[in-house]
């Protein structure tokens, strides 16, 4: 995270944060959405010699993002009651391919206890369970899209570092 981070302020990027070892960046920028991406993708190409999926959001995206969780409190508390060792709450970060045909495919056959909604840039999912053993989670791999996933303490603690 510590050569992530530089690669970020080497970028031009400024304010850049890290949070936990899973390639979460908090930064500030003039750029644009995509020429912060492309300058962000090329960047990682060359100072770590692999391509990666980036997943950018504005805070304005993280706050619209924690705001309009789609999952009652009751329904939380209904799922982290199934297992209180586990995480429940996950959100999929998507690369803005529209999914929308793809993921009410997936919906429609699936008949367990787990639930999932599909956000304006995002996957929510709640499970009753561990991830590990959702069958909704494992049915995103379906989806031709790039996605990567966060539970909710990262999501809303990235949201708070946007708002400092």
């Amino acid at each position: 995270m510590t050569e992530l981070k530089k690669l970020f302020s080497d970028l031009g990027f400024q304010k850049v944060q890290t949070y936990i070892q899973s390639g979460n960046v908090v930064f500030d920028t003039e750029d644009n959405a995509t020429q912060a991406m492309q300058k962000i993708q090329k960047g990682f190409s060359t100072a770590f010699g692999f391509e990666c999926a980036v997943m950018l959001r504005t805070a304005r995206e993280m706050a619209d993002m924690v705001e309009v969780l789609p999952f009652s409190e009751g329904e939380i508390n209904e799922a982290v009651a199934s297992n209180p060792a586990v995480e429940h709450l996950y959100v999929y970060l998507l690369d803005g391919a529209d999914i929308r045909q793809q993921f009410d495919g997936l919906i429609c056959t699936y008949t367990g206890r787990d639930r999932m909604v599909l956000g304006a840039n995002e996957i929510y999912l709640l499970c009753h369970e561990s991830i590990r053993d959702s069958k909704l989670a494992t049915s995103l791999g379906k989806l031709k899209v790039s996605l990567t996933a966060r539970n909710w303490k990262t999501i809303s603690k990235l949201y708070e570092i946007t708002r400092e």
